[in-house]
């Protein structure tokens, strides 16, 4: 799943497209995904992250570490 934060978990979001007509179609809206490096000071590594835009505005007001701490209790691997 790429279009996929590790963070906030924001995924996409699925819907329909309404022609003037009013005729549907699906179609989806993807959250902003950026891939950025952090080093961890913890363990003496970086890590890259898959976040969207919002989550790298949460990792710098909380800090790498409280960031990390969050993602690995939603189960995920880094």
């Amino acid at each position: 799943m790429s279009a996929h934060c590790q963070l906030t978990g924001a995924a996409p979001v699925f819907g329909n497209r309404v022609s003037h007509s009013h005729r549907r179609t699906r179609r989806r809206w993807n959250p902003n995904i950026q891939h950025r490096r952090y080093w961890l000071p913890s363990e003496n590594r970086y890590v890259r992250l898959t976040l969207s835009a919002r989550a790298i505005r949460t990792v710098d007001k909380i800090g790498i570490e409280a960031a990390v701490t969050r993602i690995r209790a939603r189960g995920e691997k880094i």
